[in-house]
């Protein structure tokens, strides 16, 4: 039988991982007895773990939120992503910077030294500065559209009384958060930047969610980028894929809009979109890197057309 402490952290993870557990089939797993799991729950109780009891033919246990933040049990990958995504969040736009750094010191206090050092090889050369957010109006909004309540606030540029909207997503884009609204008064769906908006307390009345032009929040931010009003769904009129010559850690700084797909050889399967096939050229020239075109055939095209421009232009300063 595992010590109590060792057991209880088993436990623990089990029950992070997983909604609900019978008694027998936690027992089974630890190998112990049902009253032992009984006692087991209780000193994670005590330790501040909210676990509901289940009621059934043996019974149950289900992990809850509580009311405080209890210590949390994490395997190395989480560890490592929960690192990336801290060093990662004065991109982020959201005001939380500071927050964030003492967060990832906790962190890497308590990590043993291979997964140290795995994090300080990675870092974020090029964070993209965008706008402040303060984090009330992040909260508010939030709760706004996950209550599904109408939304009003003051809006800057805009004169006259506030806004009134029916809030359906937030989307963090070229660290910039957007709020995907249905402006009631101008009967339309509307998009706002929260670094320009100050809400009005209290919230609204409640409202039915809307169909979103493009399906989500997400795709209907990216069709309002490329020119669409995301009636059509949206999206970059040319878009390619290519293989490029680096590694993904050195691509993904400098891409804002596209997939970067690792490919595990100091190579990168890059996809981007342009206005036209010669911009979407110029966005991978940019690299300073070797790449090779996937498809579609009209990106391959450009790149013959752009070649023989280049040459060329390269002609006429010899003459």
């Amino acid at each position: 039988m595992n010590a109590p402490s060792s057991r209880m952290l088993t436990m623990l993870s089990l029950l992070q991982a997983r909604r609900d557990w019978g008694g027998q089939a936690l027992a089974d797993r630890l190998d112990v007895s049902t009253r032992t799991v009984r006692r087991d729950v209780d000193r994670l109780r005590e330790l501040g773990y909210r676990i509901d009891a289940l009621k059934g033919p043996d019974g149950g246990y289900r992990l809850a939120a509580g009311s405080e933040l209890p210590p949390l049990l994490f395997d190395e990958d989480q560890a490592v992503a929960l690192s990336i995504a801290l060093q990662n969040a004065g991109a982020s736009g959201a005001g939380i910077e500071e927050a964030a750094a003492r967060a990832l010191a906790t962190v890497r206090q308590v990590m043993p030294s291979h997964l140290r050092h795995r994090v300080d090889g990675i870092r974020f050369e090029r964070p993209i500065a965008g706008p402040a957010v303060d984090p009330a109006v992040l909260g508010v909004v939030s709760d706004a559209v996950h209550g599904r309540k109408v939304l009003r606030f003051d809006y800057a540029g805009s004169e006259g009384a506030p806004r009134r909207t029916e809030p359906h997503g937030l989307v963090a884009r070229d660290a910039r958060w957007y709020l995907v609204a249905w402006d009631l008064d101008r009967d339309d769906w509307r998009l706002f930047r929260l670094d320009r908006l100050a809400p009005r307390t209290p919230a609204g009345p409640l409202f039915q969610p809307r169909d979103i032009p493009t399906g989500d929040a997400v795709s209907y931010v990216a069709a309002r980028f490329t020119g669409g009003d995301g009636s059509d769904g949206g999206g970059w009129p040319c878009v390619g894929e290519v293989v490029i010559d680096l590694p993904a850690r050195d691509v993904i700084p400098w891409v804002t809009d596209g997939e970067i797909h690792d490919r595990g050889d100091g190579t990168t399967r890059l996809v981007l979109g342009s206005w036209s096939w010669i911009g979407l050229l110029a966005s991978l020239a940019r690299f300073d890197a070797s790449f090779e075109i996937v498809g579609p055939p009209a990106l391959a095209d450009a790149a013959a057309v752009l070649s023989d421009r280049l040459g060329r232009a390269r002609g006429r300063q010899a003459q």
